[in-house]
């Protein structure tokens, strides 16, 4: 299996700088078994849902994780400084976090970084190109400083033609979103706001959440010609006991079990590899490509992916290889917009 067979080639138009507004208002791409596509938007969702059907969202919430700083020093020449870019990426139990830091080499151990008079952060260790840093602030001291001086960790596709500004705070966050944690937003999720859910939820369609706390390795590329050999990196997630019931539940029905977005997927996959779901909570590197079995996902509602992603390989062992490339021929030949802030499908494999 090798990376080529999951790559595509996409106008730089149809990548999406700007979310839908309304958020239901995007198009949503519906493709049924393995033929039919159809032409719709977020709103007509309920239209292919029956009731009975579960919904599972991941309720992550995305920290503001960019921050600017300065570092300072003085040298022979008198006092120098530097500009440094910061990506938080996760804590650790120390409450020290690992970072991504621009430019890492402007930077040496114990120094500071300052990003407003009352927030700074020391670089403590270095290891795999990432950073350690101990914040001069905790609990809920630290989470008022990075609220007001962080900026939302757009994806690098957005970041390269804008940046973030007021807005994307609103905007890439899901209007559910309750656990702090994630560096990236579970984006099929953002085009949900709180009119759908309690349409979905009138006509008899379940819902329940699930947390995986989306890291920045999410957009991390393939960079291993046989995918087999590749690499996943490791997000923490948690199935409680209540959305694994209510998985099961749906299941023993004959209702179908629909995450959203491929966070929520790869999640509940992890807690079903036994073949049964349980209540699971940890770090999930699952790799899921073609041949990959699926024990409780039914459908997807995703967004449209990179080109030789692990996300395209997930959506590919889904849908089959063929299809996939036949949605994607057309969702480009139509003019769906492309990524994090772009349009969405819905996605019902074959029998």
């Amino acid at each position: 299996m090798k990376l080529a067979d999951f790559d595509f080639d996409l106008p730089e138009d149809l990548i999406a700088t700007r979310p839908a507004n309304p958020r239901p208002s995007a198009r949503l791409l519906v493709a049924q078994g393995a033929l039919a596509i159809t032409d719709a938007r977020v709103s007509d969702l309920c239209g292919y849902l029956r009731p009975g059907d579960l919904l599972v969202l991941n309720d992550t919430k995305v920290i503001p994780a960019r921050l600017t700083g300065q570092r300072h020093r003085h040298s022979a020449q008198g006092p120098v400084q530097a500009r440094i870019e910061v990506t938080l990426l996760e804590p650790d139990a120390n409450g020290d976090w690992t970072a991504l830091i621009k430019p890492l080499k402007k930077l040496k151990i114990g120094e500071d970084i300052t990003f407003s008079p009352t927030f700074s952060a020391q670089l403590c260790d270095i290891q795999d190109g990432q950073g350690r840093l101990r914040f001069n602030l905790a609990g809920d001291d630290f989470d008022a400083a990075l609220a007001q001086s962080g900026a939302m960790p757009l994806p690098p596709y957005i970041a390269a033609k804008r940046a973030a500004d007021a807005q994307d705070h609103q905007d890439y966050q899901t209007v559910f979103a309750r656990n702090k944690g994630a560096v990236a937003a579970p984006t099929a999720s953002l085009h949900f706001d709180q009119a759908l859910l309690a349409q979905v939820a009138a006509m008899g369609v379940n819902i329940c959440y699930v947390t995986l706390h989306v890291g920045a390795g999410t957009f991390l590329p393939v960079k291993v010609d046989d995918v087999l050999t590749h690499k996943m990196h490791a997000e923490w997630g948690r199935v409680d006991a209540q959305a694994a019931q209510a998985i099961a539940q749906t299941k023993a029905r004959g209702g179908r079990v629909i995450p959203v977005g491929t966070t929520a997927l790869r999640l509940i996959e992890t807690a079903a590899r036994s073949g049964q779901i349980t209540a699971w909570e940890g770090d999930t590197d699952i790799f899921i490509y073609p041949g990959f079995r699926f024990h409780v996902t039914d459908a997807l509602m995703t967004n449209f992916h990179l080109p030789k992603s692990t996300l395209m390989m997930l959506v590919s062992a889904l849908m089959g290889q063929d299809r996939i490339r036949q949605i994607y021929d057309h969702a480009i030949a139509s003019g769906y917009r492309f990524f994090s802030y772009g349009d969405s499908s819905l996605l019902f494999p074959a029998d």
